[in-house]
């Protein structure tokens, strides 16, 4: 990132776009408020898809943006008539062609490409949608590492909307600073992110979610336990969704690169390790793992986001069953729709003896 931002609107007339986040149990549709993040997170996805790197219609080039890709985080493009096309595209969605999945229950998910609070301009586009979807019975999901900026804007706002309506989630990957700082560029810092949702803020009567994501492979077992119950203290969310990083993204070689850069040694080198596909598929089956033992012992609902990799290539049938298990659950929480899954967990699978030694870089397991 040069640290010189790009803030102008955006000509895309996009609003309500369907989504494969249901796969995640997180929404069906997506509407972005802009073009562009100026957190620029080093293991974003964003930058990779054809829509950015691919330039369609020559947008970021209008805007004097010469690789949408390398200058992630750079650059906000705002969708300054989001609201009003998301009026007209629920007058187009009409109950009837309202697509509802099993998993993302009809949800529109806001901004999952972009952050819907990174500054007030973004904000006040994400508020004008919320309204303008709740007004049509839809149900809002919100993701932004800025949920102190939406409390301090519009925290009456969220608190007048029926309740269910809308569920509001910040990203919390680790409680080290130094780690999340070298990974999540210009992102606000984790305590703004706490403090933004805490049980006794301003938003205690709205739902919320922690996205516990990615996490590293420099936490081990009684980190990630430490986190949830930082996360369970100060928030109490409806639930937790976790997942661990994963080099598959085009984006892995910025994140070594950027912990190699902020000094943070041992992260780069772990980073690194995952670039080999068996060492991963045990550092994440672990750490899922540990997050199932860990979350059960602090007394927080989770939801895990297995890889589909791992359903496919989990080392052992017991992993693998239980990789599907959790990629066909439902959330637990209880929105506009109702109660979500109540459902006992999967039974946590035995790691592998062979692989015991494989995973000692990473740190101890929890117990079950």
């Amino acid at each position: 990132m040069s640290g010189e931002v790009i803030r102008q609107a955006s000509p895309s007339q996009t609003a309500i776009s369907e989504s494969k986040l249901n796969k995640k149990a997180l929404c069906d549709y997506v509407v972005n408020v802009a073009d562009g993040c100026t957190h620029g997170c080093s293991f974003c996805y964003v930058p990779s898809m054809p829509s950015i790197w691919g330039d369609p219609g020559d947008k970021f080039a209008a805007a004097g943006i010469d690789d949408p890709s390398d200058e992630w985080g750079d650059y906000s493009l705002y969708r300054d008539d989001v609201v009003e096309n998301t009026a007209r595209d629920c007058q187009r969605l009409l109950p009837d062609n309202w697509r509802t999945t099993r998993r993302g229950r009809g949800l529109v998910g806001i901004s999952f490409a972009t952050d819907c609070y990174m500054d007030p301009r973004a904000g006040e586009l994400t508020k004008g949608v919320v309204n303008t979807l709740v007004g049509h019975g839809r149900t809002a999901r919100i993701l932004t590492r800025n949920p102190k900026l939406l409390a301090d804007l519009h925290g009456e706002f969220y608190r007048s909307l029926e309740l269910g309506s809308v569920t509001i989630g910040t990203s919390i990957p680790s409680l080290n600073q130094a780690e999340v700082s070298a990974i999540e560029g210009r992102a606000p810092p984790i305590k703004h992110r706490l403090q933004g949702l805490h049980t006794h803020g301003p938003l205690r009567n709205v739902l919320r979610y922690v996205s516990m994501s990615p996490t590293y492979p420099t936490q081990d077992y009684s980190d990630l336990k430490g986190l949830l119950s930082e996360i369970q203290l100060c928030i109490n969310p409806e639930v937790v969704f976790h997942e661990p990083i994963n080099p598959r993204s085009g984006n892995f070689e910025r994140c070594v690169e950027s912990a190699k850069e902020a000094g943070e040694d041992e992260l780069a080198r772990k980073l690194d390790r995952l670039r080999d596909t068996e060492t991963w598929r045990l550092y994440a089956l672990q750490q899922l793992r540990d997050v199932q033992v860990a979350a059960k012992q602090v007394g927080q609902r989770v939801h895990l986001w297995p890889d589909e990799d791992l359903v496919k290539n989990a080392p052992t049938a017991e992993q693998r069953e239980w990789c599907k298990a959790w990629r066909q659950r439902r959330s637990p929480e209880y929105l506009r729709d109702g109660p979500g899954c109540e459902d006992p967990y999967p039974p946590v699978p035995e790691i592998a003896p062979h692989s015991q030694g494989d995973l000692a870089a990473f740190g101890p397991g929890g117990d079950a």
